[in-house]
């Protein structure tokens, strides 16, 4: 690949990469600083009196606005720029203009990674030693980010910033994103001045659980006008920063651009789709040859990489039946649209930027992804992606049967481990393998064009997420405070990679590395790595095992960048130097103690203190929760009683709902008629309705869910009977099919079902609110944990 030089920058750019006394060491500072002192005089009367009006805070002379971009799900050889099938052409723009990190990593997860992006520590270090739908109640793992780990928008803000976040949050606690709070730890309580997007590892691009700081709100328009919510964040991102600039037009700002793509569900619009119609009938196998030879052609990888052979976990494309191939190839291409899509979005981004005259002085990351390709749609891919992280995935028939609703909004689609894995070519494995690069190897670009004096250069230095933050308050001339908020700070982790902006053949200063995730672990030291891997990560389901005696390898990667060849049988000393500094490692930073499961914790009562409920009750017409935070009732046997209001000439509508079109349960009255639909993740649909209409006046109806045994795991059921009651007396009974222990992205919500329509009897109806009174409704489960 032809690299070239870009001209010397002036002298005032010059200023900001001198040696830097914020580079790496913690000040002595605490923030928010003290009130300015009052400098004026103050007399009996104004005429003996002298005004001084404080100060605004101001940031440092010459500090960037800062961009981080971050992707989500994407793989090493995904992007066009890296060598991948994608096209993605503000990356390419951005490169060539700024600096390509081939050999930069994260976490293998995406709460983790945002965690360790945003602090400058590493993952465990700031409680998130995996997603917070997973927390569980130990130190690393509780999904609580530590007030003792204040995030670089905290530090900014305190130091003359503003400051904003569009997308995935993914980094509150999963049992206080809710509307009673607490909100310290939403994003506008951790140094956001504005956060608008989502608060969970995902949504559906069509249908968004939307937030505007701390307040629910409803998308814009609908899909039908248009919507897509990559569009619509971006939109509000080139608004914050054009308004931003209109109020101040000296302040620096902070923005997080965190994209929804390329995590499930993959919605792209129909139009990008179609760009990709029989770009990859060719198969995952060619897609790792077609790609590895370009990245050597581009010169992004050296040129002694060994593509890494299939492991014998992933079947061949060549084995694949025609039908299997039809599938998965139009799983592949809506996967693809979904990515070429959000980079086109980031463009329009980048150009209002540009004409607002801001580009050279705004210092972007543009991290490609936060882990790499997920594998957790399994084998045959998914057509509800939430089904299968619970454990339940019904296969390829399921998605031959509505090949052509993948990426609409009746889909939550997922590609096949194939193709995951495809994407991260050169290397070995996928998102949630922390042991090997397939992992956690992700591309990087950084455009500074007033503090880089390279231009579309490679820089090869070992880095780590968490190196971020240094090298953000290096730029910005800030250092980072020992006291935030009265609490004492935990040192930064990570350290400042500008030392690399114009030397592309400094050593590296990140000498020491530890990866952990579902037990999955590696070490990382001066050029070496030990690493174990135990099971598959699309098995998210019954993952205990003797994961201490998997085996370990070796790798030098300073000659193999791919991991290719194990030199754990030739090298068993260093083998066990490596292992022993894991430990030390984990002891330091708080990954012990090791726990390999994934649906198992999807409970969210393992995230809840003190007594587990068994009992709920709620007031009115009008309840929305998310669904963590409402009744935990599923898979397990329940009643739901409501005391209602029946006018004179009727009603109907929905009374209570959890979940959404891709799945969840709905009691409703529907021609006068007491009802109860449940869809499993819009695979079976079974409903229930009463024998007659409802009377008028007040009444009380009762649904009576008697489960008839958990699966194995405990995150589905085997199905269950239900009797519906009026005032006492059986309306109804019927069976209906298995229930899953999440149902889905949706909220739950008393009187209407305002997102999505759970059952099919009401699509039609928008939000098919309750036309009677709700008085109260009560939950009783039968037993608490799985």
């Amino acid at each position: 690949m032809t690299m070239t030089k870009g001209l010397l920058m002036g002298a005032a750019a010059l200023a900001l990469l001198t040696a830097s006394p914020f580079a790496h060491a913690q000040s002595s500072l605490s923030i928010p600083r003290p009130d300015p002192e009052f400098k004026g005089k103050v007399g009996e009367t104004l005429k003996d009196s002298i005004p001084s009006y404080p100060t605004p805070l101001k940031a440092p002379q010459g500090a960037p606005n800062v961009l981080v971009i971050l992707l989500d799900d994407v793989g090493f050889g995904h992007t066009n720029t890296f060598g991948g099938p994608v096209p993605t052409p503000t990356l390419d723009r951005l490169a060539k203009n700024g600096l390509m990190y081939n050999t930069f990593h994260t976490t293998a997860l995406c709460s983790p990674t945002r965690a360790a992006l945003l602090t400058g520590r590493n993952h465990h270090s700031a409680g998130t030693g995996v997603i917070i739908e997973l927390g569980t109640g130990y130190p690393g793992y509780t999904g609580i980010i530590p007030q003792s780990t204040a995030m670089v928008p905290e530090i900014l803000r305190a130091n003359g910033y503003a400051t904003a976040m569009f997308g995935k949050a993914h980094n509150t606690p999963e049992m206080e994103i809710s509307p009673a709070g607490p909100f310290n730890r939403w994003p506008t309580g951790q140094g956001f001045d504005y956060f608008y997007g989502f608060n969970q590892g995902e949504t559906s691009q069509w249908y968004p659980i939307l937030y505007r700081n701390t307040a629910a709100v409803q998308q814009p328009k609908s899909p039908e006008q248009g919507y897509h919510f990559t569009a619509d964040m971006t939109d509000e991102a080139i608004a914050w920063t054009r308004n931003t600039r209109a109020a101040d037009k000296d302040k620096p700002w902070f923005v997080y651009y965190s994209a929804p793509a390329a995590h499930a569900p993959h919605h792209a619009p129909k139009e990008w789709r179609d760009k990709f119609k029989g770009k990859f009938d060719y198969g995952w196998d060619k897609q790792r040859e077609i790609t590895f030879a370009r990245q050597k052609e581009l010169g992004v990888i050296p040129a002694n990489t060994k593509l890494t052979p299939r492991p014998k976990e992933i079947p061949a494309w060549d084995d694949q039946s025609a039908d299997a191939k039809r599938v998965y190839t139009r799983l592949m291409e809506n996967y693809a649209a979904y990515l070429a899509y959000a980079d086109d979005q980031i463009g329009r981004l980048i150009d209002s930027i540009d004409k607002a005259g801001e580009l050279d002085n705004t210092l972007i990351f543009y991290i490609v992804g936060d882990n790499g390709p997920s594998a957790e749609g399994g084998l045959e891919g998914t057509f509800s992606e939430v089904a299968s992280l619970v454990g339940f995935n019904p296969g390829l028939s399921a998605i031959a049967n509505r090949i052509d609703q993948i990426g609409d909004p009746e889909s939550e689609p997922h590609v096949p481990v194939g193709w995951a894995w495809a994407m991260a070519t050169p290397l070995q494995w996928t998102k949630q393998v922390a042991s090997h690069f397939g992992g956690t190897r992700n591309p990087m670009v950084v455009h500074w064009p007033n503090g880089i004096r390279a231009k579309g250069e490679l820089r090869t230095q070992f880095h780590h997420v968490i190196d971020i933050v240094p090298t953000i308050l290096e730029a910005a001339h800030v250092a980072a405070p020992s006291v935030v908020n009265g609490a004492a700070q935990k040192p930064i982790e990570g350290v400042s990679m500008m030392y690399s902006f114009d030397d592309a053949k400094a050593k590296s200063r990140r000498t020491t590395q530890y990866f952990e995730m579902f037990v999955n672990r590696a070490i990382y030291d001066d050029g070496w790595i030990a690493c174990s891997r135990f099971g598959v990560p699309w098995n998210t389901l019954g993952r205990e095992g003797d994961f201490l005696n998997a085996p370990w390898e070796l790798y030098n990667i300073e000659s193999d960048f791919s991991e290719a060849d194990d030199l754990a049988a030739k090298t068993p000393e260093k083998l066990k130097q490596l292992q022993a500094l894991f430990v030390d490692e984990a002891k330091k930073y708080d990954v012990f103690p090791l726990d390999p499961r994934f649906s198992e914790r999807i409970d969210p009562r393992n995230r809840t203190a003190g007594e587990l409920r068994t009992s709920w009750t709620y007031y009115g017409n009008n309840v929305r929760l998310p669904e963590q935070i409402g009744p935990v009732i599923y898979p397990n046997s329940h009643t739901i009683t409501a005391e209602l209001a029946i006018p004179e000439n009727g009603a109907e509508g929905v009374i209570v709902a959890d979940g959404g079109l891709n799945g969840g349960g709905s009691l409703y009255v529907q021609d006068g008629k007491l009802t109860y639909h449940y869809s499993l993740a819009d695979f079976e649909h079974n409903t229930v309705q009463a024998r007659g209409p409802l009377p008028k006046g007040k009444v009380v109806v009762k649904l009576e869910y008697t489960s008839k045994g958990l699966k194995p795991g405990g995150t589905l059921n085997n199905g269950a009977t239900i009797k519906l009651f009026v005032n006492g007396t059986l309306a109804g009974e019927g069976t209906v099919g298995s229930a899953m222990i999440r149902q889905g992205i949706e909220p739950f919500e008393i009187g209407r079902d305002s997102i999505s329509p759970v059952s099919p009897d009401y699509k039609s109806k928008g939000a098919f609110p309750f036309t009677g009174t709700i008085e109260k409704v009560q939950f009783d489960a039968t037993s608490q944990r799985q």
